[in-house]
């Protein structure tokens, strides 16, 4: 929007992105009104004050409360249409921003509104479009986790994350968190205890879980690489997944966590796996 009206240039918006602003100024307020209605409401504004100062007199402390909370609510207001500005990006054709709950979208804000870091902004723009693209994505329990995850949480969540295979659902793989590459990559008995206590994985330090009754041949994907797990009997295999599974919430972020393929991790696959007797083959795609 060029005429200054709103922090973000929001430009041409694709018709789901219309549909998403409408529905947040209807569940939370004005996003962004026409300039017309823009100078009608700050005619409105200066004449109440003129009125309001006409029958009292503004202490000086009172005059920097008000300037503090016109500062506060703006800076609100600017982390609000930044997150609703990414989220556009994230938009799918389909996305049916009308059919999300107007409550839903109200503690949404609530929650992110004191937001500024560009990283953490951007795991909220995400979350948006994702509700938006398919309502019922993203629970209020996860809204209320995101809200209290520091950067360096976020962090190490989105690493664990690029450790994740995916099956008939996806599980994160730390096969002995004691080993040195989990440690050079920040994943450690306190940082997954951290991750525990905040609400996005359960941590089994004292015995690994396991894929039960396998067939010989398993099939999984890593970040749309195919692998093929070869164990040692036709029937009733165990394979070993390591001490982490996703909570709800956990299944929820990890989509749009923004974690990446780590080729490194898939040496360390074969190297793990080979000491148990189990074959992997890795299926790259040809180039």
């Amino acid at each position: 929007m060029s005429d200054g009206n709103s922090v973000v240039n929001f430009g041409d918006l694709s018709k789901p992105a219309t549909v998403l602003i409408e529905k947040i100024s209807g569940a939370i307020g004005v996003l962004y009104e026409p300039t017309k209605i823009k100078r009608m409401a700050k005619a409105e504004v200066e004449a109440n004050k003129i009125r309001v100062l006409g029958d009292i007199e503004i202490s000086e402390v009172q005059q920097r409360a008000l300037s503090r909370f016109v500062h506060e609510e703006g800076r609100k207001q600017e982390n609000i249409e930044s997150i609703t500005y990414q989220a556009t990006a994230f938009l799918d054709d389909s996305a049916d921003p009308m059919a999300v709950d107007n409550d839903w979208i109200s503690y949404f804000f609530e929650k992110c509104r004191n937001i500024s870091d560009a990283e953490i902004q951007g795991v909220w723009a995400r979350i948006l479009a994702g509700e938006s693209n398919n309502p019922g994505s993203f629970s209020k329990k996860t809204l209320e986790i995101i809200y209290t995850l520091d950067k360096s949480d976020a962090n190490i969540f989105t690493t664990l994350c690029s450790f994740s295979l995916r099956g008939r659902s996806e599980f994160v793989l730390v096969l002995d968190y004691n080993d040195e590459f989990y440690k050079n990559n920040g994943i450690t008995f306190p940082s997954l205890n951290d991750l525990e206590a905040i609400g996005l994985v359960k941590f089994n330090s004292s015995q690994n879980l396991a894929l039960l009754r396998q067939p010989k041949i398993v099939l999984l994907d890593y970040f749309g690489i195919p692998i093929r797990f070869t164990l040692a009997q036709e029937h009733n295999n165990n394979l070993d997944i390591g001490s982490i599974i996703l909570t709800r919430a956990g299944e929820e972020l990890a989509p749009i966590c923004g974690a990446k393929m780590n080729p490194e991790f898939l040496d360390y696959l074969m190297g793990f796996y080979h000491k148990k007797g189990i074959k992997l083959d890795i299926m790259y795609p040809s180039v």
